[in-house]
């Protein structure tokens, strides 16, 4: 078991992944750099940084590694546990622990582990295949220059003159070329602010909605009392027919055949999943199962949590 497989995995989705009893792997966005002192250029990147007193388990990457595994919740905790004591103990040896594309974690002078993060992969999957390049600078000439240059060069008698009159021509023409070019880029810039005001009116809008539904999808229920649990109330568009009902959610997606295939899973698995229908952003819902009473909801929801997803929630519907 590469435990450095399953956290590299993850850093291309989320920007903080926990080890227990060792600390958590960072990752901040970067934009792109370009440097002109060596004309290098830098696409947009996640910087990886470490957090040793981020230590306690969020459930993450035991509930990932165990799905991946085929074992349960608790068996994956307890080997990232000894997993863990062996890396503290060879840390406290002076040795290093090399993660492959992660980094390497060492111990400090005061026994605080360092990391040094690997500069060989991006794992921002936006920025996949773009790599850094060096351009070559680019020589401006002096055209007025090799102009004079040509004309001393030529047969042609060329007299100061005629020179200054084809000068003062070209200056005119330059003038009005130039008002022409003000213009339209004055139209095309009120044109482009109107078309990007839109589209980030749009963009606004459907940012709002994901992050409702994001919310609504990771709600997170902590160790606490079964009472204590807070319960979601949403209006669900279905044709069942009004009954107080209780819902373990094991997620909402946007095309149906998904939610089918999620269905059919849990089913295989013993669950008695069904389809619940949309809500009211249109994303279709499924079950790991439902109750009438709302204890035995809260006491189901807090063991599929401990054994199988910490993304699971409970929906209550009259």
């Amino acid at each position: 078991m590469a435990l450095e497989h399953y956290i590299a995995q993850l850093l291309y989705r989320y920007n903080c992944v926990v080890v227990p009893g060792i600390g958590a792997f960072l990752a901040q966005m970067r934009s792109a750099v370009i440097d002109e002192a060596s004309n290098s250029f830098y696409p947009p990147t996640k910087i990886l940084s470490f957090n040793g007193l981020l230590t306690s388990n969020d459930g993450l990457l035991v509930s990932y590694m165990a799905e991946a595994e085929g074992i349960s919740y608790d068996k994956m905790l307890q080997k990232l546990e000894v997993i863990a004591k062996e890396w503290l103990h060879l840390l406290y040896e002076g040795e290093r622990i090399k993660l492959e594309n992660i980094g390497e974690l060492l111990l400090s002078g005061n026994r605080k582990i360092i990391f040094r993060p690997a500069q060989n992969i991006n794992y921002l999957t936006s920025s996949f295949g773009l790599a850094s390049f060096v351009s070559m600078p680019i020589v401006r000439e002096v055209l007025k220059k090799e102009v004079v240059r040509l004309e001393e060069r030529t047969p042609f008698i060329i007299t100061p003159e005629a020179r200054e009159k084809s000068a003062t021509s070209a200056r005119s023409f330059l003038k009005y070329a130039a008002i022409l070019l003000l213009a339209l880029s004055t139209g095309l810039t009120a044109f482009r602010f109107y078309d990007e005001t839109k589209s980030t009116q749009q963009l606004a809008r459907q940012e709002a909605e994901q992050k409702v539904t994001k919310q609504i999808q990771e709600a997170t229920f902590f160790d606490a009392s079964p009472v204590e649990l807070p319960t979601i109330t949403l209006d669900v568009i279905s044709k069942r027919k009004n009954v107080a009902t209780h819902y373990i959610i094991a997620g909402a997606f946007r095309f149906k055949k998904n939610a089918d295939r999620k269905m059919r899973q849990l089913q295989q698995k013993g669950y008695n999943s069904e389809y619940l229908g949309t809500n009211k952003f249109g994303l279709h819902m499924v079950t790991y199962s439902s109750y009438t009473d709302a204890q035995q909801a809260l006491k189901a929801l807090h063991e599929v949590k401990r054994t199988r997803s910490m993304d699971a929630w409970l929906l209550s519907k009259k």
